[in-house]
């Protein structure tokens, strides 16, 4: 079985190519050939709009007298979707782009038509200085002075890294262990901060004050409850006792001073208690007098 799609032909051993009539066709002849709109383009007659990637059955020739570098240069003709009116446009290999001819105005050429202007500026100014030797040297003594700036800028920014060098971020990287969870290190940083406020010492430089509690105990009033006394003691001036009043009134006032104040309640007792037997013997002796003066 003979292959499908056969590459390799089979000539007769009589085969004479000279022999195959041949049609006499133009030079430049145009083909039809299927392309799709190389660039978005608007029509000059009906306003219509050809977006980029449409696609026509196009005519295509090479135009006469013109090429660049050896390239050469075609022309194609495509027609308006709507009104039909013909729109030619062809090849630019210097661009590596197409160029509009006839028939359409093309859309956002603001870019190409931008770096169209600065080839052409910059082409201008090497022209300017290869004629003008006064103009090469403004511009070499500018490109110096430019020099120099960076430079400066670049000793400026090396000074900094030198200052920013004090810092050790490897050791920071290494204190920092991503297996403590963010309580436990929140916790740390406030024991860090808690120890840093105990080691500073608030003092005053004219005056020091200390605060000290005293205690009165009651012997014969164990009831009431024991005030306490603030003493403040100050260096240059002594010590001077603030007893602090409870909210009670005047009954808490009498307790404090029945506690400072004792009242002897047992001598007067045993004054009576010693009386009393001398006035009973009396009265014995009596009775007995009057009993032998009887006899």
């Amino acid at each position: 079985m003979s292959e499908r799609k056969v590459l390799n032909k089979y000539y007769p051993p009589d085969f004479d190519p000279s022999k195959i009539p041949r049609m006499k066709l133009p030079k430049n002849r145009q083909y039809t050939v299927r392309l799709m709109a190389p660039f978005n383009m608007k029509c000059k007659t009906c306003g219509e709009y050809i977006y980029k990637g449409k696609k026509f059955n196009a005519r295509k020739e090479d135009v006469e007298n013109e090429d660049y570098l050896g390239i050469r240069i075609y022309r194609f003709y495509i027609k308006c979707t709507r009104c039909l009116q013909e729109i030619s446009f062809k090849t630019d290999p210097r661009n590596t782009d197409y160029e509009i001819e006839a028939g359409a105005t093309r859309n956002f050429m603001a870019l190409k038509l931008a770096e169209e202007q600065a080839i052409r500026e910059e082409e201008e100014a090497r022209e300017e200085e290869a004629s003008n030797p006064m103009k090469l040297l403004e511009n070499r003594t500018k490109q110096s002075k430019n020099e120099i700036e960076l430079l400066e800028s670049l000793e400026e920014l090396k000074d900094l890294n030198r200052r920013q060098e004090a810092v050790d971020y490897d050791s920071m990287l290494l204190a920092y262990d991503p297996t403590i969870s963010e309580r436990e290190r929140e916790e740390k940083m406030q024991q860090m901060d808690d120890e840093y406020i105990k080691t500073i010492k608030f003092h005053s430089a004219d005056k020091r004050k200390l605060v000290v509690e005293e205690e009165i105990i009651e012997e014969d009033a164990p009831a009431a409850k024991i005030p306490k006394a603030e003493v403040v003691k100050d260096v240059k001036s002594r010590s001077v006792p603030v007893v602090k009043k409870s909210i009670g009134g005047p009954t808490s006032s009498r307790k404090m001073l029945a506690g400072l104040v004792k009242v002897k309640k047992d001598e007067p007792k045993k004054e009576k208690e010693a009386v009393k037997p001398e006035s009973s013997s009396l009265r014995l002796l009596g009775a007995y007098s009057d009993s032998e003066t009887s006899d």
